[in-house]
C-alpha cells in the first residue's frame, strides 16, 4: 500500500486539517481509477468518506445558516443547496490547491480528471469525511467554516429565481424535475389571471396565481420551496 507523500501531508495541515492517520487521508484523495477499477484492492478510494463528508458538510452549513439568519425554511434551503453544491465544493477545492494532490489513474488524469467539478467536489467532501472520522464534528465544522468563509458571507443562493432554485433543490435531493401546468385561466385578455400548479413526483405540489403565466410559475415555485424545501 502507498504512503501519504510528505508534501501532501504538509499541504493538508496548511489547509487546516489535522492529520493523525495518513492512511485515512490517502483514501480520501484516491479516485477509483487509481486502482484500475479493481474491486477489493488494497488502495481504497474516496467514495465511503465522500458519503460521510457530504452529510457533515450539509449539517455544518445548515447550522451556520440557521444561526446567522431569520429567513424562512424555503430560503434557507435555497442557500444551503447552493453552498453545498458540487460546483461550490469544486471551487473551494481549486482555491486550496487540491487538484495536484488527487490520486488518479493515468487515463483519468489525461482526460482532465484533476480539473473535473465532479471529482474535485467529491474529493473535497471526502476530506471533510476524513476530518470527521479523525477529529470529530466540532473541529471539522470549524474547518468547514474557515474554508467556506467567503461563500457563507457572499451571495451564493441569495437571489436565485424561484424556478431555478426549485430545479436545483430537486437535483440536489435526487428528485424528478418540477412539472408546471396551468390549471385555471380566468378573466378577459386584458386582465387575465393564471393559476399554475407545480409538482415534484413523490414530494408534493403547490400553486401560484398571477396576471401572467410566468409570474404564476414563479409564485408556485416559491410556494413549493416554502412548503417542502
Amino acid at each position: 500500500m502507498s504512503s501519504l507523500p510528505e508534501e501532501t501531508r504538509e499541504w493538508l495541515e496548511r489547509t487546516g486539517f489535522t492529520v493523525s492517520d495518513p492512511k485515512l487521508w490517502l483514501e480520501a484523495l484516491t479516485h477509483g481509477s487509481f486502482n484500475g477499477g479493481a474491486a477489493n484492492t488494497a488502495e481504497a478510494d474516496y467514495q465511503r468518506l465522500e458519503f460521510l463528508g457530504d452529510r457533515v458538510l450539509g449539517l455544518s452549513v445548515a447550522s451556520w445558516l440557521y444561526n446567522a439568519h431569520e429567513a424562512p425554511e424555503g430560503r434557507l434551503s435555497q442557500r444551503l443547496n447552493a453552498l453545498v453544491s458540487g460546483s461550490t465544493c469544486a471551487r473551494i477545492a481549486r482555491s486550496i490547491g487540491l487538484p495536484e494532490h488527487i490520486r488518479l489513474g493515468k487515463q483519468a488524469r489525461e482526460d482532465g480528471g484533476a480539473d473535473s467539478d465532479n471529482i474535485l467536489g467529491d474529493v473535497m467532501e471526502a476530506l471533510i469525511g476524513a476530518s470527521f472520522v479523525e477529529n470529530g464534528y466540532d473541529k471539522t465544522r470549524d474547518c468547514v467554516y474557515r474554508l467556506w468563509e467567503a461563500e457563507l458571507v457572499g451571495d451564493s443562493g441569495k437571489a436565485k429565481h424561484p424556478k431555478s432554485a426549485l430545479q436545483e433543490w430537486a437535483a440536489g435531493n435526487r428528485r424528478a424535475m418540477p412539472k408546471y401546468e396551468v390549471v385555471e385561466r380566468t378573466g378577459p385578455d386584458h386582465a387575465a389571471r393564471f393559476t399554475v400548479r407545480v409538482s415534484v413526483h413523490n414530494v408534493g405540489e403547490a400553486e401560484g396565481v398571477a396576471s401572467s403565466k410566468g409570474e404564476a410559475e414563479k409564485r408556485a415555485a416559491q410556494a413549493f420551496l416554502e412548503e417542502y424545501g
